[in-house]
Order: C-alpha cells, then sequence, then structure tokens
C-alpha cells in the first residue's frame, strides 16, 4: 500500500509523526526518534532519503546552529494526506475479522511482546 505512494512504512512514520505534532509540522531528530520509538540513526538514514524527495527541509534554528529542525513540506503533507485513507483502510481490511474483544486481546499480546522485544517502553 505505501509503495503506491512512494514511500515504505518508514518514510511514513516520518511523515504521520510530523504532521500530528501540530502546526508548524516540525520536530527535531530527537523528537522523531523518541516520539516513534526508534535510534537516532534509524531517523537519520529515513530523513536523509524524504529530504531528497522534497518531502521533508531540515534546517539549523536561528537561535542555535547546533539544533536542526525537520519540517514537513507542503508535497510531503499532500503526499500523507493521499497515502493515509489507503492505510486506514488497509487496517480496518487487517482487523475486519476481530470483534472488539479479540483486538484487545492482540493489542495486549502485541504490547506485551514488544515490551519483551525492548522496542516499546513499558
Amino acid at each position: 500500500m505505501f509503495a503506491e505512494h512512494g514511500l515504505d512504512f518508514a518514510g511514513f512514520d516520518v511523515l504521520a509523526t510530523l504532521r500530528r505534532s501540530g502546526p508548524p509540522h516540525a520536530l527535531t531528530p530527537t523528537q522523531l526518534a523518541k516520539a516513534m520509538i526508534v535510534t537516532p540513526s534509524a531517523v537519520a538514514q529515513r530523513l536523509t532519503r524524504l529530504e531528497e524527495a522534497g518531502l521533508i527541509v531540515r534546517e539549523h534554528t536561528k537561535s542555535d546552529r547546533r539544533v536542526i529542525i525537520v519540517t514537513l513540506t507542503e508535497n510531503g503533507k499532500e503526499l500523507l494526506d493521499a497515502a493515509l485513507p489507503a492505510h486506514l483502510a488497509n487496517e480496518q481490511r487487517l482487523l475486519a475479522d476481530f470483534n472488539s474483544d479479540d483486538r484487545q486481546v492482540l493489542e495486549t499480546l502485541l504490547r506485551r511482546f514488544l515490551v519483551a522485544q525492548d522496542d516499546l517502553p513499558i
């Protein structure tokens, strides 16, 4: 589904995280890493691809040149807005056979699994 929009999950995750941050849709790489629960090096790789595609920009802040701000571009917003409905529809399709109780059990088991793998904070 992401490939249809020229994205992969990692890129989608960055764009969605920036969009969820609210206007001006900008965060530091450290804030992105914490929000996406990934390492800073994983964020750097993602940002390079997205910047090359014109979906984000990285700029030094005027007050402290050591600080970099990542901002969602208009093209990035438009691409995310186009991909999001398809992503949500795909999630609904994947979960269609699960009732509310089943979904709660699945969420609990997946959370326990991720915590055990150190991929999700408790």
